[in-house]
């Protein structure tokens, strides 16, 4: 019940962000990384799995794991300990090469509050699925806060983008992530 009234309440929230958008929007910007994991350093491998440390945005440690045919991506100095290193979506799944940053200056420097990763995700026989996460990233809160349907969507790279500005800030990684459209 208090999950489904979560879930309005962020969405409502997307209704208005056309309101608050243009007073962030110079305090906002984005840059984008690769999930080349020939670039990363394997941290742990055995028969089940394996655990890479990978550069991110200026230097932001990522770290990405495979294990049971699915795959965790975290970030930050402690990046094995946060929430998000546990959080995957429940079909076998692949990353997408790309990560998107979410950056804001709102303290005076830049620094990241989400990211956006595709994952694409087995469909039993049928369309391969994508899906949009988004992470928050905020030490000691790092964690999924939305999951976009990227196939159901024309948009949904922006629907991302929207939910990230609009979420991210304050949300509660004691929550369960937003499913949109899923």
């Amino acid at each position: 019940m208090a999950q489904n009234a979560f879930k309005r309440l962020a969405l409502s929230g997307l209704l208005m962000i056309g309101v608050g958008t243009t007073a962030l929007a110079a305090d906002i910007d984005v840059a984008y990384t690769d999930t080349d994991l020939t670039q990363c350093t394997i941290i742990n491998a055995d028969d089940f799995g394996a655990t890479f440390a990978c550069p991110g945005w200026r230097g932001v440690p990522v770290m990405i794991a495979e294990g049971d045919l699915r795959f965790f991506v975290s970030y930050g100095l402690n990046a094995a300990d946060e929430k998000a290193a546990y959080q995957t979506l429940g079909p076998f799944n692949t990353i997408g090469q790309k990560i998107e940053w979410r950056l804001t200056n709102r303290t005076g420097d830049w620094r990241p509050y989400a990211t956006i990763l595709r994952y694409y995700t087995d469909n039993e026989g049928g369309p391969e699925g994508q899906t949009l996460v988004v992470t928050k990233i905020d030490q000691g809160n790092t964690c999924q806060i939305a999951r976009v349907d990227a196939r159901k969507y024309k948009n949904a790279n922006q629907i991302a983008r929207d939910l990230a500005d609009a979420m991210a800030f304050d949300f509660d990684c004691a929550n369960e992530p937003v499913e949109y459209g899923g």
